[in-house]
């Protein structure tokens, strides 16, 4: 009898061990082959491919391939390359612009092209650029050059070398790459080279401007057609390049003569997508109707997103014991609300300081509150229950929160402004955001869901983290070690490539999933990221509970950092009393007291005890604590990458301190 499929009945933590399903990772590179093709790129692809190579008498000019990170611009224009290659008059060049940094960007572009010249017609611009010079760097090149030496990459080398020699030689190589492009395309009728540049949007403003400059001033050449996969937005005026002068941004305005924008697929083209990515990771029989719906629609469309969602399904089954005797909807609506609701996240799987310590209770309690407080009419007890709470249950809700309960007459607006002051920051866009509520509901009923919360808020094993799913920030580019990573997130650069996860803590920690969070100095450069410079730095941490902060405490240390734990305000004083901190971390919340970290620092600053940069880390972050905070010059974090990274600019800048950065709540998914 042939093996069934494992079903929604099968506990989750014996899939692949006992079912016979052999899971599988799903590759995040783009697609280079057209059987590869599942969302039919290649027909977009076959025409552009066509028009490109049509449009050989209008050349130069630069396309965007224009899109949002993970919608398949790289895979777009790998299928037209693969098109154009089959052509014998045409040549393309594949240039990675995160692979240089600044100027070296210049300089890589320009020899890609370069290189792709025959030898001859680079061995004939070298001797025109050496005739009539008397320097020997000229006499030495051309005599090389002539003497056969070298191959093509040696005269390119010899080329820039010369062009190097000053602003005068430099003005001379626009003219002198359009020679040899005119001759190179003589030597085949209509020849055509085609340059892609891939990843613009993911580098430093300077390299940006190190390309287009390239693009512009120097390669502006007839029989060259440059394709250049970028978001535009993010090189808009209000992205990457915001701070560029009046004449900046009209340059920039001139680099693109025209754009084509990758359409987002249907949503029946998507699911076609996420049956094939769960057939190849070995998962298609674990996924009824419903759920790949749900992944179609959270997932924003984005095949990159849907991959990763996928693989984090796979790493679950593969490594995580929690869900053991959990079904995959339970898995997956997990997953999906640690992705795109981070800061929610962080607080229902730690010590979030709600009653009972249960965010998730306590944001739908709120929402029913907030429902009955906003009505026009006083809710009908008997028809609204489910939707809207009682005068009697806002009142219990207000009193935890030591404010007086709301009457029936009273101002709804005004009474929920002074609640919310005292809930986390996320609460009221969250209750707004339907995307948010239906998720937490849908959660909310699989079968288990309390056990399931329990298990995550009380310090089981959290989902396994693969990289966040939001935009990437601007600037910040891919890592060396995977092409296509988000936010190009190596290893910590004290870890092997590779190497196991580290142990969990045993207790949840603040702001922290349980994994070493991706390097916050990260830039996108090609080589490995230089973690900031703590050493000598003098820290004071001040917690009830230091165990939450081991990692990161271990992590300053390592960095060179001398930092000093404490429990209270009383151990704290006592150290200040012997030793000078340049920075002090603490927590908000002691025992009971709910603002003994913003007591003690407003008697420091007052007394004159310390009045250096300070840090709150708190795994809860209410507009009450913000503006206490903000009065004391103190920002809150409640995510310990982020606040290491706001240490190390400490270090790195000393004297005055950063500014406060502005509160932010947590991303939706897009759309």
């Amino acid at each position: 009898m042939a093996a069934q499929p494992p079903t929604h009945a099968t506990a989750f933590g014996s899939l692949g061990a006992g079912t016979g399903a052999t899971l599988a990772l799903v590759n995040d590179e783009p697609v280079a082959a057209a059987g590869d093709d599942i969302l039919g790129t290649g027909r977009a692809a076959a025409q552009l491919a066509r028009l490109l190579h049509a449009s050989r008498a209008s050349t130069p000019f630069t396309l965007a391939v224009d899109a949002g990170w993970g919608m398949g611009k790289s895979s777009l224009m790998r299928l037209v390359d693969a098109r154009l290659r089959a052509e014998p008059d045409v040549e393309t060049v594949w240039y990675n612009a995160w692979t240089s940094t600044g100027a070296d960007a210049l300089e890589g572009l320009v020899k890609s092209v370069l290189v792709r010249f025959e030898r001859r017609t680079l061995k004939r611009a070298l001797s025109r650029i050496s005739r009539g010079r008397t320097v020997v760097r000229g006499v030495r090149a051309v005599t090389t050059a002539l003497g056969g030496a070298l191959g093509a990459a040696g005269l390119v080398d010899e080329l820039w070398t010369s062009w190097d020699a000053g602003p005068e030689a430099r003005n001379g190589m626009r003219e002198e790459i359009g020679h040899m492009a005119r001759e190179w395309a003589a030597n085949a009728p209509r020849r055509l080279l085609v340059v892609f540049i891939d990843d613009l949007d993911r580098c430093s403003e300077e390299t940006v401007l190190a390309v287009c400059e390239a693009l512009k001033v120097y390669l502006d050449v007839p029989g060259l057609v440059f394709v250049v996969g970028c978001d535009r937005s993010a090189l808009g005026p209000s992205g990457l390049l915001r701070d560029l002068s009046p004449a900046g941004s009209a340059f920039m305005e001139k680099i693109f003569q025209t754009s084509y924008r990758i359409p987002v697929a249907d949503n029946d083209g998507v699911g076609a997508y996420v049956e094939w990515c769960a057939r190849t990771a070995g998962i298609e029989g674990m996924l009824d109707d419903g759920l790949k719906r749900l992944l179609v629609e959270r997932s924003g469309r984005n095949p990159r997103r849907i991959k990763r969602l996928v693989n984090g399904f796979v790493l679950e089954a593969t490594l995580n014991p929690v869900w053991s005797g959990f079904r995959p909807e339970a898995v997956i609506r997990t997953l999906l609300l640690q992705y795109f609701y981070p800061e929610f996240y962080r607080m229902m799987t730690g010590a979030s300081n709600a009653p009972a310590e249960d965010v998730v209770g306590e944001f739908t309690t709120y929402r029913r509150v907030r429902r009955t407080l906003l009505a026009t009419a006083p809710p009908d007890p008997q028809e609204a229950a489910p939707e809207f709470a009682s005068y009697e249950e806002a009142g219990a809700f207000f009193g935890q929160y030591e404010l007086s309960a709301p009457a029936p007459e009273q101002d709804g607006e005004a009474a929920l402004e002074q609640l919310e002051r005292r809930l986390p920051v996320g609460f009221p866009e969250h209750a707004d955001d339907p995307g948010f509520t239906s998720l937490l509901a849908d959660l909310l009923q699989v079968q288990d869901a309390e056990r399931l919360l329990v298990l995550l808020r009380e310090g089981a094993p959290a989902p396994v983290e693969v990289p966040d799913y939001a935009e990437p920030p601007v600037g910040v580019g891919s890592a060396p070690y995977g092409e296509e990573e988000p936010y190009g997130r190596p290893l910590p650069p004290w870890s092997q490539q590779g190497s196991p996860m580290p142990p969990m803590p045993a207790q949840s920690q603040p702001g922290y999933s349980g994994i070493p969070p991706a390097p916050p100095w990260d830039t996108g450069s090609d080589r490995p990221p230089s973690p900031p410079a703590l050493e000598g730095m003098r820290i004071l941490w001040v917690d009830d509970h230091p165990e939450n902060n081991t990692h990161l405490v271990r992590t300053m240390r390592g960095l060179g950092a001398r930092v000093a734990v404490v429990r209270d305000r009383e151990e704290a004083e006592r150290e200040m009393a012997v030793g000078r901190f340049e920075v002090l971390i603490s927590d908000i919340t002691r025992g009971s007291d709910q603002s003994a970290g913003l007591d003690a620092l407003r008697h420091w600053r007052t007394s004159g005890t310390y009045n250096g940069p300070a840090v709150f880390l708190s795994s809860r972050i209410t507009p009450e604590r913000l503006e206490a905070a903000t009065a004391l010059r103190a920002p809150i974090f409640n995510n310990g990458d982020v606040l290491l990274n706001h240490v190390s600019e400490i270090a790195a800048n000393p004297g005055p301190e950063p500014p406060v950065p502005a509160p932010r709540s947590s991303a939706g998914p897009p759309g």
